[in-house]
């Protein structure tokens, strides 16, 4: 039995295609004005967490996505927020170290 042959696609529209090309290497992350960075005070004993749960997982999804270490995902955190436009604080290592024991990510993805 002889295998099927591939159909065999032309490219008519070049400027098109050099487009789409293009667009497949486009990156977007941004930083939702109203999310929340900080982490509400919980008025018990103790110091409050600086940080939402919301910010750690930013970062280790970050830090997941790039294979970035702790250290790196700091700056660039740090450096988005700012292109961004936004007053807030990147978390440091040390408390992205200290959070992610205790968060779970769940990161959604497609098989390709």
């Amino acid at each position: 039995m002889k295998k099927p042959t591939h159909k065999i696609y032309r490219t008519t529209n070049w400027p098109a295609y050099n487009r789409a090309l293009m667009s497949r290497g486009n990156i977007a992350i941004w930083f939702d004005p109203a999310t929340q960075w900080y982490a509400p005070s919980k008025g018990k004993q103790g110091r409050n967490q600086t940080y939402s749960d919301a910010a750690i997982q930013c970062c280790l999804m970050i830090k997941s996505l790039f294979r970035l270490s702790l250290r790196m995902v700091t700056g660039c955190v740090q450096s988005l927020i700012k292109l961004c436009g936004l007053n807030w604080t990147a978390p440091d290592y040390s408390t992205l170290c200290r959070r992610q024991k205790h968060i779970n990510i769940a990161i959604s993805y497609q098989k390709s």
